[in-house]
């Protein structure tokens, strides 16, 4: 190979010279045009740049659509985060306000005759089953709260009597519990009788008054306080009104049927009674 281009050199430069020439003319007959073999490459590549630069825009166009769905998408969870943050404290807001609704009434509503020591608590689970009604509230020894301390609502309607204490919870038997046994009076009459649990009538809602005075009239629509006779629990506390009277199986004695004034289903704060005084 290397003797050829030794022996042929000069005709091989002749021939690229001539070459280079019959190009030059080629070029200027046609006025400028492109070479025939650069139009031939023109010609078969220019569909692919087109293809390309489709392809191209179409994938700028596509991430640009997708950049944007991101943002918004990241906008959307930073918008609900912000509704949702607005709406906890809505609901702040308004538990604040009802429960300085219910300790404004609580204070208003204070039966004049007593001096008391009274504990905020909120109701933080309800039981309710064949045996018992209770109520655990979010406030317990830690607080002075103690076993017998009786609870009332935001108007002094009663609840019900603490059972058990820890140290930041506490159970309330509820007046319509079983284990319920406290003296009773009726308000219209100034009649004594005994509240009582009653397993019936517990799944009802509802509680007795036993130990009627004899040739007591009572009515339907009778407003029940609470005694107060033997100094363990506040005087003059709304227990409930006479549903009806009945007479027991025995046909003996006769008891009175009644709704507590308080909503034990709907509770949401209570008052714990921590310590009272008869005011004369």
């Amino acid at each position: 190979m290397k003797d050829f281009f030794r022996n042929n050199g000069v005709l091989i430069l002749i021939a690229a010279i001539l070459l280079a020439l019959v190009t030059a003319v080629v070029s200027a007959l046609l006025g400028g045009g492109a070479n025939p073999l650069a139009n031939l490459v023109n010609i078969v590549t220019t569909p692919v740049r087109s293809g390309i630069s489709a392809v191209a825009g179409w994938a700028e166009e596509k991430y640009n659509d997708t950049f944007e769905l991101e943002q918004m998408k990241e906008q959307l969870e930073q918008a609900l985060q912000r509704v949702a943050e607005l709406e906890a404290k809505e609901r702040q807001y308004e538990a604040a306000l009802q429960e300085n609704e219910r300790l404004r009434d609580f204070a208003g509503l204070r039966p004049s005759s007593l001096s008391f020591d009274p504990e905020s608590a909120t109701v933080t689970e309800r039981s309710t089953s064949n045996w018992n009604s209770t109520l655990t509230i979010s406030k317990g020894s830690s607080m002075g709260i103690a076993v017998d301390d009786v609870v009332v609502d935001q108007y002094w309607n009663l609840v019900g009597v603490v059972a058990e204490v820890g140290e930041n919870w506490a159970t309330v038997r509820t007046l319509v519990d079983v284990g319920t046994e406290m003296g009773g009076q009726i308000a219209r009459t100034g009649g004594a009788a005994i509240l009582e649990g009653d397993f019936a009538l517990m799944g009802e809602g509802k509680l007795k008054l036993t130990y009627l005075p004899e040739n007591s009239e009572l009515m339907s629509g009778d407003l029940i306080t609470t005694s107060g006779r033997g100094g363990v629990y506040p005087p003059g506390l709304a227990a409930g009104h006479v549903e009806e009277v009945r007479t027991d199986p025995s046909g003996m004695t006769r008891y009175a049927v009644l709704i507590p004034e308080t909503d034990l289903a709907g509770l949401q704060q209570v008052f714990v009674i921590k310590d009272f005084e008869v005011v004369e």
